[in-house]
C-alpha cells in the first residue's frame, strides 16, 4: 500500500534507536552544572512534543533520583522556584514562548539553567548567562520524531548532577530493545500493521499504569492526535477505575461502535494495578469496539518505555497509511500561531 508523507515522517520515527545512540555519542561531559549537592530540586521546561521528551526523562529518572523532578509547560513557572533548582529547558527550534517566558521568571529567580535546543533566543539567554546548551542532534522533520534527540540530554543532564545513575546504561539497553522492535515492523507479518487494522476508523481510548504506562499512553493519544488526526483519549490507571469505568454503564450502544480500549503494560506494574487491567477489561469489552493488549519488550524501565512508545508511533503511522492521511502537517496548529500572531 502506498503512503502519504511528505515531510518523511517514517525514516525519522524508524530512527530512533540510531537517535538516541547519535545523541549519547554527541554529549560526553556537561561543563557548568551546579555542584548535585546543592540541587533540592528539577524543573524541566517545554511544551508540546518538546516537553513530552521531559516527561520521557522524568518517568525514568524518577525511581533513582533523591529530589523531586516536575515537568511543566506554561508562562510562569511555579513559584517555588529559586536558587536550589535546577531548570532544563526544552524547545528544539529556541523560539517556543511559553518556555521562554517561564524562563526568564525561573532565571530571575536565581535557578541555574541548561538548554536543550538547536539555537534561537534559549540558546542565546542560555550564553547570557553562562549555562550549558546541549544539541538536539538529527534533521528530524517535526519535533515529535525527535524524542530520542530531546529526551536523551535531559536523562544525562540528571545523570551528571547525581540524579539518574546509570542513566547511560539503561539508554544502551533502550537502543538494543528498539532495534529488535524495529525488525518485526519491517517484517510482512508487523504488528503495528495488525494493530492498526483493529483500531480502524474507531476512536482509541488508551489505559497505563504507573510512570512508564501512564508516560506512552499519554503519547499513544498525541501520535493518534497528530499522525492519525483522529481524536484519542488516555486516562492513567489506576484511578480510571473511580471514574471513567463508571463512564461506561450506559450508551453502550454508541460507545461498541466508535471506541476501541488499548491496554498497555509493562513490567513494573504494581500487582494490584495489573488486577485492575483485568477487571476493567471483563466489564467493559461488552461496550467497546475491542479491547487490545500491548505489551512492552526490553530490559528495564527506560527501555519498556521507549519501547511503548516506539511501538505507539509506528501503529499510528501504519494507521495514516491505510487511512491515506499524510501523518506530518499540523495545518491547524500552524493556523493557531498564525492567528495569535494577530495574521487573517
Amino acid at each position: 500500500m502506498s503512503r502519504l508523507d511528505s515531510l518523511g515522517m517514517w525514516d525519522a520515527m524508524l530512527g530512533l534507536p540510531e537517535q538516541i545512540a547519535a545523541s549519547m555519542a554527541e554529549i560526553n561531559t556537561i561543563a557548568g552544572l551546579p555542584a548535585p549537592d546543592t540541587i533540592q530540586n528539577v524543573l524541566i521546561l517545554g511544551m508540546g512534543d518538546s516537553g513530552f521528551g521531559g516527561d520521557v526523562a522524568a518517568a525514568s529518572a524518577r525511581p533513582f533520583s533523591p529530589k523531586p523532578i516536575t515537568v511543566y509547560g506554561g508562562y510562569l513557572p511555579p513559584s517555588w522556584v529559586d536558587r536550589t533548582t535546577l531548570v532544563i529547558a526544552m524547545s528544539e527550534s529556541g523560539s517556543t514562548e511559553e518556555t521562554l517566558e517561564s524562563l526568564e521568571a525561573a532565571v530571575e529567580a536565581g535557578a541555574s539553567l541548561v538548554a536543550v535546543t538547536n539555537g534561537g533566543p534559549l540558546a542565546e539567554l542560555a550564553e547570557r548567562v553562562g549555562a550549558p546548551v546541549l544539541p538536539v542532534v538529527g534533521d528530524a522533520p517535526m519535533p515529535r520524531a525527535a524524542l530520542g534527540a530531546l529526551s536523551v540530554p535531559v536523562m544525562l543532564t540528571l545523570e551528571a548532577a547525581g540524579l539518574f545513575p546509570g542513566a547511560r546504561t539503561w539508554l544502551l539497553g533502550a537502543v538494543a530493545q528498539l532495534n529488535t522492535r524495529r525488525d518485526e515492523f519491517l517484517a510482512d507479518d508487523n504488528p503495528a500493521a495488525a494493530l492498526a487494522e483493529r483500531i480502524g476508523r474507531t476512536m482509541p481510548v488508551i489505559y497505563g499504569g504507573g510512570a512508564i504506562g501512564t508516560t506512552a499512553a499519554r503519547r499513544w493519544k498525541m501520535a493518534f492526535n497528530h499522525n492519525v488526526k483522529t481524536p484519542a483519549f488516555w486516562s492513567p490507571m489506576p484511578d480510571l477505575c473511580h471514574n471513567e469505568l463508571v463512564g461506561f454503564g450506559r450508551n453502550g450502544d454508541i460507545t461498541k461502535q466508535y471506541i476501541t480500549q488499548i491496554q498497555l503494560r509493562h513490567d513494573a506494574e504494581h500487582p494490584q494495578t495489573a488486577r485492575r487491567f483485568e477487571f476493567v477489561e471483563e466489564k467493559t469489552a461488552d461496550v467497546l469496539a475491542g479491547v487490545l493488549s500491548v505489551g512492552a519488550g526490553g530490559d528495564g524501565p527506560v527501555a519498556q518505555l521507549f519501547d511503548l512508545v516506539f511501538t505507539g508511533d509506528i501503529t499510528t503511522l501504519e494507521l495514516a497509511k491505510i487511512e491515506g492521511i499524510d501523518p506530518g502537517p499540523l495545518d491547524v496548529v500552524d493556523e493557531l500561531k498564525t492567528w495569535l500572531d494577530g495574521g487573517a
